[in-house]
């Protein structure tokens, strides 16, 4: 069976690591993308089983007794994260390599997992202001959770050393051609 490449994107929340996974899909077809499951609420533009798979508390655990996730982080209280085996294999089996979208600390234990066949990108915004310019402008949470995001990105910034390499996300246009080069040497 074919067992390619892993190419993990952590970063704290708003540093748009998941925009640069999107251009990536879009512009690479030897990548597909690894569904992560999730706790936390849907946003209105997300679709189950594209962006995520949605699962309350209880179905999450569930899963976590079953040692069906390769990794999973509870992130914030009763919102947990994870990557499915079952999603693994299925991207695999159709001889693509696979790209994630995952918290930090989910993200180093994927490159513990795979070691050598894992290239982990840390993207980090400008600064701490852009961050929160970025996460108000979404609109997706009260002040408190705000504040929360705010405070944990701060943290998981000190894990940028622990990753492979770093993209600055203050340009998207440079941050997309440094993350195209990084996939384009990883896989060859």
């Amino acid at each position: 069976m074919f067992e390619g490449k892993i190419f993990i994107f952590s970063a704290p929340s708003g540093a748009g690591k998941t925009t640069i996974v999107r251009h990536l899909l879009a512009t690479n077809e030897c990548l597909t993308f690894s569904i992560s499951a999730t706790t936390r609420k849907k946003r209105h533009y997300e679709v189950h089983g594209h962006d995520y798979y949605f699962m309350n508390v209880e179905d999450f655990k569930q899963k976590i007794n079953e040692d069906a996730f390769i990794e999973y982080e509870q992130v914030y209280t009763d919102v947990y994260y994870g990557t499915l085996k079952e999603e693994m294999q299925r991207i695999w089996e159709s001889g693509k390599h696979i790209i994630v979208d995952v918290d930090v600390k989910g993200g180093l234990n994927l490159k513990k997992l795979y070691g050598d066949d894992a290239l982990a990108v840390f993207v980090k915004p400008p600064d701490i202001d852009t961050l929160e310019k970025r996460l108000r402008n979404r609109k997706t949470e009260p002040e408190e959770k705000l504040r929360e995001r705010i405070k944990k990105a701060v943290e998981e910034l000190t894990y940028e050393p622990k990753f492979d390499a770093t993209i600055i996300n203050d340009k998207l246009e440079d941050a997309f051609l440094k993350a195209e080069k990084l996939v384009d040497q990883f896989i060859s």
